[in-house]
């Protein structure tokens, strides 16, 4: 019993030091900036931004609220490292990126704004919003779950595409880490494009195709006339008879999936990048309850150091599905996309908040005692939302290293003669603009030759 409570104490101490740490790394407007992520925590259901200013643990005014992320810094590299430096020990890293659009569609103000994709439920309609794109980067610290611990939030400027976010934000955070990482992306990143870009990273990679792609195997032996040969036959997906026999073929009953079979094909490439050469994977998902339905095909890059055997390839890439709760959690618990903000430094603080927020979240949920409503069954292995229920208690018992308000006296207010200005309209950005086709002109008929 003794060795649990100091067990507990010790997970306690570490949540505290990690908060002053934390603290620490806001170089100003401190004080109110991390009261406000104390406030968003406390705060699943929100009806506005100035409503965060009611929660007791903000002792400003709602001014503050805009005020603190209008002159707010925070020293990103410092925080990063403390990121770096809590990820827990358990094999390799398993990274996982993706990108994820933050609606601002009636705004004519806020500078950079471009059109983003994000998936609609309506048929027919066009998968795009208007507003800001944000590259996430993180890191997946259990094999099973919903857990995912972000290290970059990033807006993406509207001159680059998520592909180029993606490569940068990897060759930041690769070289801090220990072990040569995997890292997991979706189907948008499987291009030659996003192969190149990251061709001399230390890390393995495993992407999703999609399913209309075309590959290319080897070049031939060059045969001594012309050009050397870059390509060798294609490989296409609709066509099986392009395919030939794989080079390796694995099939196992999995528990909650079913019937799995994995197909491998080495060494193919994309037709603009025949220097970076992966190895295919086609995962085929055969139904449980209804084997005549046609089964669920994944097609999957894998790019990596050494080679490992098929049966532990396959199940790597379920993984990558924990950076979408993530963006659910923070778009709904965490609030997100609610303020109206100003500019892109002010969206991208509030951004920033909300990757601390999810380490806050993950280093308590070992030491918070869950509190389910009445509707709710315990649960022994807390997800993310049942951890931010139930830390009310846990931070009224550690406290916040952020200094009490200090009260400056009445406002002057707006000086007379002082003239107000309208604030910049900015267009919006189009990263592909239509291209006017040129047409021939008809020659004029002579005059003289229509007699």
């Amino acid at each position: 019993m003794k060795n649990t409570t100091e067990t507990a104490k010790q997970k306690l101490t570490r949540l505290s030091e990690f908060r002053q740490e934390s603290y620490d790394c806001f170089t100003r407007s401190g004080d109110a900036l991390f009261e406000l992520v104390d406030a968003v925590l406390l705060s699943p259901q929100l009806q506005s931004f100035p409503d965060l200013s009611s929660v007791p643990v903000f002792r400003r005014r709602w001014p503050s609220l805009y005020e603190c992320l209008e002159d707010g810094q925070i020293d990103e590299k410092e925080l990063l490292g403390l990121y770096l430096k809590k990820l827990p020990e358990n094999g390799r890293p398993v990274l996982v990126g993706d990108h994820t659009a933050w609606p601002r569609l009636y705004t004519q103000t806020l500078k950079d704004v471009s059109i983003q994709h994000q998936p609609t439920p309506i048929v027919l309609q066009a998968p795009i919003t208007i507003g800001y794109g944000f590259s996430t980067l993180g890191v997946v610290p259990e094999d099973k779950g919903s857990w995912f611990l972000p290290l970059l939030h990033e807006r993406i400027e509207s001159q680059f595409t998520p592909s180029e976010k993606a490569a940068k934000q990897l060759e930041t955070i690769v070289p801090l880490l220990a072990q040569r990482p995997l890292a997991l992306y979706d189907s948008e990143y499987g291009s030659g494009t996003f192969f190149n870009r990251t061709a001399q990273i230390e890390c393995d990679l495993l992407v999703r195709i999609k399913s209309h792609r075309t590959l290319y195997c080897p070049a031939l032996p060059y045969r001594g006339k012309g050009r050397p040969p870059k390509h060798g036959p294609s490989f296409r997906f609709k066509d099986p008879q392009t395919w030939g026999q794989p080079d390796e073929e694995f099939e196992c009953k999995d528990e909650r999936l079913g019937r799995i079979k994995v197909q491998r094909w080495n060494r193919l490439h994309f037709k603009d990048a025949p220097e970076c050469p992966f190895d295919l994977l086609r995962s085929e998902r055969f139904s449980a309850r209804d084997t005549k339905r046609d089964p669920k095909v994944v097609w999957l890059a894998w790019r990596l150091k050494d080679h490992q055997p098929l049966a532990k390839c396959w199940e790597q890439y379920l993984r990558r599905y924990s950076i979408e709760h993530w963006y659910r959690f923070i778009k709904q618990n965490l609030h997100w996309k609610l303020p109206a903000l100003s500019t892109p430094a002010q969206s991208q603080l509030w951004s920033g908040l909300m990757v601390l927020a999810s380490w806050f979240i993950f280093l308590a949920r070992e030491v918070v005692k869950d509190q389910p409503k009445p509707w709710q069954k315990t649960q022994t292995s807390l997800t993310p939302g049942r951890v931010q229920q139930s830390i009310g208690p846990l931070l009224a018992s550690i406290g916040t290293p952020a200094s009490a308000p200090k009260p400056r006296g009445k406002s002057p207010g707006w000086q007379k003669g002082r003239q107000r200005e309208k604030r910049t309209i900015y267009p919006l950005v189009k990263k592909h603009p239509k291209r006017v086709k040129k047409r021939l002109k008809k020659p004029v008929p002579n005059i003289s030759d229509t007699g």
